[in-house]
């Protein structure tokens, strides 16, 4: 029987909170579940509704908590981002223009998720969440059901909803039957609509700590515990980015990062230029992006050992740490941590990568 979150890594307040909702005889019908990519959220939805629907027998019990695992109609209705079929219209189900070969990729990629609830899906050009699938809501409401105790709807990605999409879900959100939840789940609360999120009980995740996704590695992901252990400090609390890491050669990318340092540091332009030329030879912004996390977090260990405080992400480099400080005590760290956070804003759109380059060297350049 399913009668606690053993194996649900972090996220005590949020346990515990959820803990008090299932003691309670009133339970909210709507969820926000908010917070970073790779924290959890998914997987605590899905075991806040087995134990929503644990207090049967065993057998059925163990049957329902299967069918909820599974995303298995009408126990759950699954919601997430797809992409567009050729031809489609809004009159046509979310499903009925894909070709066969991206149905096979979302039948893998769910099944990949069940498996391993720490898993993202992957599913080329799913940038948003059609209106069709918001309207089949209205069929799922509208079954009888007894077979569990909750019926639940679950919306992945909330904040890739249109406008016309939010509105269609508002539309359910204010009268539901009864025993029936709805958890969105987002990174981006700040998209919603105030009318919808005002009808959630907001549920904030933390970002987990680095042993917390060190295990996860190692037991869902068949990562090496020395990789595991040296990247989880690397991947602000979400496994989701620490698989990122290890997909863009997290080794390579911490050598990259020590040498744009050192080259621009000391005013070697040319070469740290040559440096960077590596990533955007790929035409694609996230290896930089990952490298400008990566010098931001260099930059917060330069300002631990300037406190005194020994608890380095950079551990094979607290000598050059040391002589940086030794060398330049006065320098502005903070004003340049702001500007590299701007300027990963403006590569989440569309801009040119080597211009994005040369802003991120002058930056460092003028750390002295």
């Amino acid at each position: 029987m399913i009668d606690n979150w053993n194996d649900v890594y972090g996220q005590q307040k949020v346990k515990e909170c959820l803990d008090r909702v299932l003691q309670s005889s009133q339970i909210p019908h709507a969820f926000l579940f908010q917070g970073p990519d790779g924290i959890g959220k998914h997987f605590t939805a899905i075991r806040f509704i087995q134990l929503l629907n644990s207090n049967q027998t065993f057998e059925k019990n163990s049957l329902v908590s299967s069918k909820i695992k599974n995303f298995s109609e009408p126990f759950v209705k699954l919601i997430i981002p797809l992409p567009r079929g050729k031809s489609e219209s809004p009159t046509d189900s979310p499903l009925d223009k894909l070709n066969k070969e991206v149905l096979e990729i979302l039948k893998s990629e769910q099944q990949i998720k069940i498996n391993n609830p720490y898993y993202k899906i992957n599913l080329p050009n799913a940038n948003n969440i059609k209106i069709s699938s918001i309207r089949e809501i209205k069929n799922f409401l509208s079954y009888t059901f007894d077979e569990a105790q909750y019926r639940v709807i679950l919306i992945e990605d909330a904040h890739l909803m249109s406008d016309e999409s939010q509105n269609a879900l508002l539309k359910s959100l204010e009268e539901p039957p009864e025993k029936v939840i709805f958890i969105l789940i987002t990174n981006q609360p700040e998209t919603l609509f105030e009318t919808i999120k005002s009808r959630c009980w907001q549920i904030n995740f933390d970002p987990l700590e680095p042993n917390d996704i060190s295990e996860i590695l190692i037991n869902n992901f068949n990562i090496q515990k020395n990789r595991a252990d040296s990247v989880a400090s690397f991947a602000s609390g979400s496994v989701t980015e620490a698989i990122e890491l290890l997909n863009h050669n997290f080794e390579h990318l911490i050598n990259l990062t020590i040498n744009i340092l050192r080259f621009s540091l000391t005013h070697k332009i040319h070469s740290a230029i040559k440096e960077l030329n590596q990533l955007t030879s790929e035409n694609s912004s996230d290896s930089i992006k990952l490298v400008i996390k990566m010098i931001i977090i260099w930059l917060n260990d330069i300002q631990k050992e300037r406190s005194g405080i020994s608890d380095f992400y950079f551990n094979n480099n607290i000598e050059n740490l040391k002589k940086f400080n030794h060398s330049f005590p006065s320098v502005q760290i903070n004003t340049s941590i702001v500007i590299l956070n701007e300027l990963l804003k403006i590569l989440e759109g569309n801009v040119n990568l080597n211009i994005a380059s040369l802003n991120l060297i002058f930056e460092l350049t003028t750390l002295r």
